[in-house]
C-alpha cells in the first residue's frame, strides 16, 4: 500500500495528535481563565491540572471513566469540591 511511518520531529508537539489534544485541553480548561504570574506559578497550575485531569475528569476513550479509578459512592450527600481554584468542581 505504500504506507510509511513518519517519526515526529523532536520538540514539535504540533505534529503529534495526542499532545495537541492535551495542550488544547490545558488551554481551554485552565490557561484561558487564569493569569500566570511566572514559571513557578505555571508549574503549580499544571501540577494541579494534571491531578484534576487524571483523578476527576472523565475521558470518552475510557468509557467515561478516569485514568485513576475511584470507588463508586452509593450513599451520602452530594457535595461540590472546588478544583483548580474553583474553575472546576468534583462532586463527591
Amino acid at each position: 500500500m505504500g504506507i510509511r511511518d513518519r517519526p515526529v520531529a523532536p520538540r514539535s508537539p504540533w505534529q503529534n495528535g495526542y499532545v495537541e489534544r492535551v495542550i488544547g485541553s490545558i488551554r481551554r480548561d485552565l490557561l484561558d481563565h487564569v493569569i500566570v504570574m511566572g514559571e513557578a506559578h505555571l508549574r503549580r497550575l499544571l501540577r494541579a491540572y494534571a491531578e484534576y485531569y487524571n483523578t476527576y475528569r472523565t475521558h470518552l476513550g475510557l468509557n467515561k471513566h478516569t485514568p485513576h479509578r475511584r470507588p463508586v459512592q452509593h450513599r451520602g450527600r452530594i457535595t461540590p469540591m472546588p478544583k483548580l481554584g474553583g474553575l472546576h468542581y468534583a462532586y463527591v
